[in-house]
């Protein structure tokens, strides 16, 4: 088996397209920073490798706090402007932005194999869902913008500056994209940060398309260390939306504390998939391969099993046979010129695998039993390439206490099984981390299993089926520690980066209440 990359589809060849579409966002080839509706040369550049193969693909031009600071004030003028627009206006520009990304679709796709190391199916999946995604909330905004208050008619108005977005790398459009896109049809200003990690040109393209039709967005590029404080305390800021993990959340969430300010902080958990009495194998089988996607970087990965005692021999005839025969490798390397179908590529960097590698070996030496440990020559790879940012899927029974994978999610391919004989210890493993964003109880008795549900903290609890973050206008958010703030999806997003009427409490983890919707 001889596996090449196409020519069209080589990262010389794909970057140099991206600089063909939008030359105005670029210096000699490395992105810049669009601050005050200009792509300016700023910032130290630093070299962006792909975890793909291991060489330099780009480079990350970082700005320091006082540059990020002056971003921060022409966001908050622009936002004033465009807070007077029409919803109409503003609808024009949005749908302008979205057609204009929907014609250079491949090469985003392309870009995002590329800096994050998405397969070609996944990658697409991810500018589409942005795409589609905005174009429905083109058509549903204005009217999730009017309300009846107390029978009468009541407008909600944009906030009192722009909205800063701080995202993980994961999902660059339809994620980051996608919120910022239904907060400026909103009537709010944006600024985006781009991920360190990876995403930088693939935010650039779709930026400066946005800034092309007339839409007052801010990309800044740079260290957490240096642009939390511009980006998150500032008083023009009207509110802040954050993914990421619990670690950066918290002390996101900690600079919030005395500023009253919006927010929406995303900041994951253990999701879990418990299950208790159950039969339907040939059903979870195929809920356990597509779990794999993405090689379990996503934020609603399901890394942890639940299982009762006397179904473990009938997981694990079902559960194993899924876990040996996942495709993994180089995310562009096929044959015949055609992308390989893969469930993932590599992990975000060499770092992370390195990370994972070793909290493997932490389990594995505090007691954790090993039932699959896979080994990367198995992946699909080009002769001689960098393999270092690749992990194989491993899963381990019984992961102790003293490990953190017994408690944090690993983000990456490694399950961990937990075996319990009670109702009891049941949802006490399943609730492990305080709080999830989904989760899934697995049984014959659909009734029994929404009873058990109402005792899981998760946001969406499945039964027998996966939950995902959902698309238009489903909500999303998180119990426990996994969220801060405003939930989102639907209206539930927009109305969080709106005014509402005085006294309005919103769907939300607040310091003062925890108000959910029907999920």
């Amino acid at each position: 088996m001889t596996l090449r990359v196409p020519d069209h589809h080589t990262a010389s060849a794909v970057l140099s397209r991206a600089i063909a579409a939008v030359p105005e966002a670029f210096d000699d080839g490395v992105p810049r920073n669009l601050i005050d509706r200009r792509w300016q040369a700023v910032g130290e550049p630093a070299p962006q490798v792909t975890p793909v193969d291991g060489t330099v693909f780009s480079q990350l031009p970082k700005i320091d706090a006082a540059t990020a600071q002056d971003a921060v004030r022409a966001a908050a003028r622009a936002h004033q402007a465009w807070a007077q627009t029409t919803f109409e206006q503003r609808r024009e520009a949005v749908t302008s932005a979205v057609e204009a990304m929907s014609q250079v679709r491949d090469d985003l796709a392309l870009l995002l194999a590329w800096e994050i190391g998405k397969p070609w199916k996944a990658a697409c999946a991810d500018v589409d869902r942005c795409l589609d995604g905005v174009r429905w909330y083109a058509e549903h905004t204005e009217q999730m913008l009017n309300q009846d208050v107390e029978g009468a008619p009541y407008k909600r108005q944009p906030l009192p500056g722009p909205v800063s977005n701080i995202a993980s790398w994961n999902y660059p459009m339809s994620v980051l994209v996608h919120a910022e896109l239904v907060q400026l049809l909103a009537g709010n200003a944006v600024i985006a940060k781009t991920p360190t990690q990876g995403g930088a040109v693939t935010l650039t393209v779709a930026h400066a398309l946005m800034a092309r039709a007339g839409l007052p967005a801010t990309l800044l590029s740079g260290d957490g260390s240096a642009l939390s404080d511009p980006l998150v305390r500032s008083p023009e800021v009207g509110a802040l939306a954050f993914v990421g993990g619990r670690s950066n959340g918290g002390k996101i969430a900690a600079q919030l504390v005395d500023t009253g300010k919006r927010h929406m902080l995303e900041q994951e958990g253990l999701n879990t998939w418990g299950l208790w009495e159950f039969s339907d194998w040939d059903g979870l089988s195929a809920h356990l391969r597509k779990g794999f996607e993405y090689a379990k970087q996503r934020c609603t990965a399901y890394p942890r099993f639940v299982v009762q005692r006397k179904l473990v021999d009938k997981f694990l005839a079902t559960y194993l046979p899924v876990v040996q025969s996942v495709r993994f490798g180089h995310p562009l390397a096929g044959e015949n010129g055609e992308p390989p179908a893969l469930d993932f590529g590599p992990l975000i960097s060499a770092a992370k695998a390195t990370e994972l590698e070793g909290r493997v070996a932490e389990a594995l030496r505090h007691g954790a039993v090993p039932l699959h440990h896979g080994d990367r020559s198995q992946g699909r790879f080009l002769e001689g390439q960098d393999v270092s940012a690749y992990a194989a899927p491993v899963t381990l029974l019984a992961p102790p206490g003293a490990s953190r994978l017994m408690h944090e999610e690993p983000f990456g391919p490694v399950d961990t099984i937990v075996v319990v004989d009670t109702e009891a210890e049941l949802l006490a493993q399943m609730n492990a981390s305080n709080g999830a964003l989904v989760a899934t109880v697995a049984c014959d008795d659909e009734s029994f299993a929404a009873e058990l549900a109402e005792s899981v903290q998760a946001f969406k609890v499945g039964i027998n089926k996966p939950r995902s973050r959902g698309d238009r206008d489903e909500p999303f958010g998180g119990r426990g520690a996994s969220w801060k703030g405003a939930f989102v999806g639907g209206q539930h997003l927009v109305h969080a980066v709106t005014q509402g009427p005085p006294g309005e409490q919103l769907y939300g983890n607040f310091p003062g209440y925890h108000r959910y919707p029907q999920t």
